[in-house]
């Protein structure tokens, strides 16, 4: 049922929903760590970093223009692909001839040779290398989701985490304000850290980049005018989030903006015979789905002696607590420990087992332990069943209960006496009482 194994130390290892199942390579390089690119007809090289000089050389030497440079996933491939063939066949049986200054004297044109994906097999070699590239991506943020040899310290406190790098993403998000978007998006961690970390050494506005004297002004500043976050259309960050390796040539803007109308077929925008696939619920404790809550909840009752409906009136438990109730049982469940009495086993069926056998079923933990924000967030992204919860927010009884979990702070109240002194409501009786 679950999409990977948790980790058996006890760190929690889920950084993004998993997923149920549906009904009926080369090791990742790390960004900075490619080969030099080599010149296609010559013993020229330079490092990729330095990709320019290249592309100098090969115009200026070699009369060649690459189109579109920049939307090629692995250039160094790229060129030593081209290196093979142009040994193998003339350059004009790839590329397109461009003639300058045509229409002037024949000593003063000059041919250059254009080099795109209007070629199918450049075509062809540039999506293989996108695709390549991304499962690379994918296959390096599955490591760094299941590595429990996460070791760091926190960038604006310095509280130290180890296990798993969702121990210190959370707590900068819920401790610090700190935006990244979703942690289960980003790719090549510890170099996005290392990048964040040598920014605020230098003294520098993970925002907006300004420079300051020292780190209590810089502090300030990114508290003040809301800079605790990255800049999103800063490029230097966009080889750190997956989104930015799903589709050849295209940004994460592009991706986002993109306008799904246009994928619908105009001649053809009838839908009343489209079906769609029932939503089926997934028991908490076995692989049984049901296609309506009554069956799941009946399920649950009869095969594992497990009343939610019970636990919601027993508890008082409000909406917003019973999805919590259910992703922290989900959770646990998945990473083969049981939620009663914290007691983590080989296996997913032996948890079951003892969970059974223990009479653990109905067994809950302080509140404080499953009632926290990370469980806001489902275990399972298609989980139905948090779709049919009871929204117990919308009973008399429930109705003194709204707010209690939205503390308001003020953001200052270092000096509470001088407030008083010019409070404004102070001021408007003590008016009101010399006019009476």
């Amino acid at each position: 049922m679950a999409a990977c194994t948790g980790s058996r130390d006890g760190q929690d290892s889920i950084l993004e929903p998993l997923c149920f199942p549906e009904q009926p390579a080369d090791a990742p390089s790390a960004p900075g760590t490619e080969p030099a690119l080599l010149c296609p007809f010559c013993p020229e090289s330079v490092p990729l970093q330095h990709k320019d000089v290249l592309l100098k050389h090969l115009l200026l030497e070699h009369k060649l223009v690459i189109a579109d440079v920049k939307l090629i996933a692995d250039l160094p491939k790229y060129m030593l692909y081209w290196k093979g063939r142009f040994l193998e066949l003339p350059l004009t049986d790839f590329c397109s001839v461009i003639k300058t200054n045509s229409t002037g004297p024949v000593e003063k044109q000059e041919v250059y040779f254009l080099l795109c994906d209007v070629l199918p097999e450049d075509r062809d070699l540039r999506e293989k290398l996108q695709q390549k590239r991304l499962e690379e991506v994918l296959e390096q943020q599955q490591q760094e989701r299941d590595d429990g040899s996460f070791h760091r310290l926190c960038m604006f406190c310095s509280e130290e985490f180890t296990g798993n790098r969702s121990s210190l993403l959370n707590h900068m998000a819920r401790e610090h304000s700190f935006g990244i978007g979703l942690p289960d998006n980003i790719v090549y961690c510890d170099q996005f850290l290392d990048t964040l970390q040598s920014k605020l050494d230098n003294l520098q506005c993970l925002y907006c980049e300004k420079t300051f004297r020292d780190k209590t002004t810089l502090k300030d500043h990114m508290r003040k005018k809301a800079h605790r976050r990255i800049n999103a259309n800063n490029s230097t960050y966009d080889r750190f989030y997956v989104i930015n390796y799903l589709e050849l040539g295209k940004t994460w803007e592009e991706v986002q903006s993109e306008d799904d109308r246009e994928l619908l077929d105009d001649e053809d925008d009838d839908w009343s015979d489209w079906q769609a696939h029932p939503v089926s619920a997934v028991c908490l404790f076995c692989d049984h789905q049901s296609e309506t809550m009554d069956q799941i909840y009946t399920h649950m009752k009869g095969a594992h002696s497990f009343d939610l409906h019970h636990l919601r009136t027993e508890l008082n438990l409000r909406f917003y607590q019973q999805v919590k109730l259910v992703n922290f049982i989900r959770r646990q469940i998945h990473q083969s420990r049981c939620y009663g009495c914290q007691q983590t086993f080989p296996s997913r069926d032996e948890v079951i087992r003892h969970i059974v056998s223990e009479g653990h079923v109905m067994k809950l933990p302080d509140a404080s332990t499953w009632n926290q924000p990370q469980y806001y967030f489902p275990t399972y992204e298609n989980d139905a069943l948090l779709c049919t919860l009871s929204d117990s927010d919308d009973d008399e009884s429930g109705e003194r209960h709204r707010g209690e979990d939205v503390p308001v702070i003020a953001e200052d109240i270092s000096d509470l006496r001088a407030l008083k002194q010019s409070s404004v409501l102070k001021q408007l009786l003590k008016n009101r009482g010399s006019s009476s």
